[in-house]
């Protein structure tokens, strides 16, 4: 029986990247659809959930992908809502890569020192993986703030990571460097989590902070996020700093970002989101 990966992207383009990864995990298939909203999705799920026997179900399953988060999730739980009785299959959120790539940089993170009670700011959160990595260090007991040029776009950000975690996560408006080095200066955890080639802080700004311990940016792009690091740093000491590149903790993304594909197939019951995936991010780190 051939193990089935059908990827709905909300993008027009599904994603190379995603595909790549779910074929180097060992899917034997992967059909990619783009453009998928709620409103477009029956006839896909229904071809999943109907064709396969009982026993065989296990070998199909869904992946959910595409740039923007808010799309992703209003899919996600479009196509559970459809699935009844034993007519379902497993399924995985994973909107630019956002969950695998936050649960990868947080975990680094807690195996570098406890981060409960500590102040962390995510640098430019308001995106897929900054909003999730907001949630993740929230629930590992961090104080977190996320920063954006728009006050009023990280306020909304922020109502939807509290929304959906039950967590408290506040916003501040920061449109520059300078702005965020001021935003950073009582935190003890940064998480950069800006576009590619845009640098958020330059070295000067963080380096001689007495309160910062932990730094982790997901930007692999030069110029990465933080100036002053390196896209290889896998928990190196940086003016007493301890730092992870994007490429330091991309290979645990990567390897995370399988081991979530091949949970898929071993049920068809499985149902990964932040949860669950960054539960296995801290068992992997």
């Amino acid at each position: 029986m051939k193990k089935l990966l059908f990827q709905f992207d909300t993008d027009t383009m599904p994603s190379v990247f995603d595909t790549v990864v779910a074929y180097d995990a060992g899917v034997d298939h992967v059909i990619a659809y783009g453009g998928l909203t709620p409103d477009t999705i029956k006839p896909q799920v229904e071809g999943c959930i109907f064709t396969r026997a009982p026993k065989d179900k296990k070998n199909t399953a869904i992946f959910v992908g595409g740039s923007q988060m808010s799309s992703g999730e209003l899919l996600f739980n479009s196509i559970q809502q459809q699935f009844f009785a034993n007519f379902r299959v497993s399924i995985m959120l994973d909107s630019n890569g956002s969950n695998t790539t936050a649960a990868a940089g947080v975990a680094k993170l807690t195996c570098s020192d406890s981060l409960k009670n500590k102040n962390a700011v995510v640098l430019a959160g308001t995106g897929p993986v900054g909003q999730r990595a907001a949630a993740m260090l929230a629930q590992e007991g961090a104080h977190v703030a996320i920063t954006s040029r728009s006050f009023d776009k990280a306020q909304k950000a922020c109502q939807a990571i509290n929304n959906r975690f039950n967590v408290t996560v506040s916003p501040i408006e920061a449109p520059d460097n300078i702005a965020r080095a001021k935003a950073i200066a009582q935190t003890h955890i940064i998480f950069a989590a800006g576009a590619a080639n845009i640098q958020l802080l330059e070295e000067a700004h963080w380096k001689d902070n007495p309160n910062l311990e932990l730094i982790a940016d997901a930007n692999a792009s030069p110029p990465i996020g933080i100036g002053g690091t390196d896209m290889m740093d896998r928990g190196i000491n940086r003016h007493g700093k301890i730092i992870w590149g994007g490429i330091g903790f991309g290979t645990l993304k990567l390897a995370l970002h399988k081991a979530c594909i091949n949970q898929l197939f071993e049920s068809n019951n499985q149902v990964l989101d932040a949860e669950e995936i960054f539960r296995l991010a801290k068992s992997m780190a």
